[in-house]
């Protein structure tokens, strides 16, 4: 195992004593001065990091190319940074509530009867969601809730920053595991009547299938479909979002149908292209507060992992 270079532990080192740091005057001062600051540090990003700044504004032209104007995608893409900031806040705050009361004091709920009636069901319930508005806020409405969820993720590179990470989701009740592994116990999980929640909205390195995203063909993780569709679990869409009134508010969807046809390639497909629909919906409804950075176009036809 090669040891990481002074630098770059530096870097990380650093990074970590930062966010720490931010934890700590995110929860002492005002929500409004932090979110003000965070939000205007968004800003000074979208101008000083010129390669994320280059690539959300391609990522906008690929999905609403023929919807919005050149000027309106500049405006929409520095939005992005604008948000990432004041998101950032709220999940910041959080870090150190310890109650449900608290909780709920910051964070509204729509759609709550449709977790309830999917999760009174006894079949499992996977919550699909995305890199939207303060997703990590999630973990702390599931797992204080009660509900013990499996969250699937991509660790962080840096030990202690992934510890950091781990840690605020295991004091909520949530347990995070890292995305291809814990498979069987995911599957004893909802078999179990248990809840896990996905994230299905990037390309990354797991087994995939193209279906539509935004107009165009996206390599999209099945891992969701292949589980409903084994263990009869139900799916719920779930994300987060700042509202115009400035409320961190969690949005619960109505349990999105499965198609069994019998064939199994025309099943993973047609499912994972309902669930990939109704991500782009929520990210439709406000578009400053998805992750534009990522490559979510970047695996081509026949690159896919199957």
């Amino acid at each position: 195992m090669k040891r990481r270079k002074p630098l770059k532990r530096l870097k990380y080192a650093t990074l970590y004593i930062f966010v720490k740091i931010l934890i700590f005057w995110s929860t002492v001062l005002p929500r409004t001065w932090v979110q003000y600051f965070y939000g205007s540090l968004g800003r000074l990003a979208y101008f000083l990091v010129k390669k994320e700044r280059e690539k959300t504004l391609r990522h906008l032209h690929v999905a609403y190319g023929e919807e919005k104007g050149e000027t309106e995608l500049k405006r929409l893409s520095q939005r992005v940074f604008v948000m990432i900031g004041r998101n950032f806040t709220d999940i910041l705050r959080c870090a150190k509530v310890s109650t449900l009361e608290e909780y709920n004091s910051r964070v509204t709920v729509e759609g709550q009867h449709h977790l309830d009636k999917a999760y009174d069901a006894g079949k499992g319930v996977i919550c699909l969601t995305c890199h939207m508005g303060a997703f990590e806020l999630l973990a702390g409405y599931f797992g204080m809730n009660g509900y013990a969820p499996l969250l699937i993720g991509t660790a962080l590179k840096d030990k202690k920053l992934n510890d950091l990470l781990v840690g605020n989701r295991s004091r909520w009740g949530a347990e995070a595991i890292e995305r291809g592994t814990g498979t069987v116990r995911i599957v004893r999980k909802l078999k179990k009547g248990g809840m896990m929640c996905l994230l299905i909205d990037q390309d990354t390195k797991v087994k995939s299938r193209f279906v539509d995203f935004f107009g165009k063909p996206a390599a999209t993780p099945i891992g969701a479909t292949v589980l409903a569709l084994k263990t009869g679990a139900k799916v719920v869409p779930v994300h987060t979002m700042l509202d115009d009134r400035n409320r961190q508010v969690i949005h619960i969807g109505e349990e999105v149908e499965l198609s069994r046809t019998g064939d199994e390639q025309r099943d993973l497909i047609e499912n994972t292209q309902r669930f990939s629909t109704v991500l782009e919906s929520f990210i439709r409804k406000d578009p400053s507060q998805w992750l534009w950075m990522h490559e979510r176009w970047k695996t081509k036809p026949g690159d896919e992992i199957r």
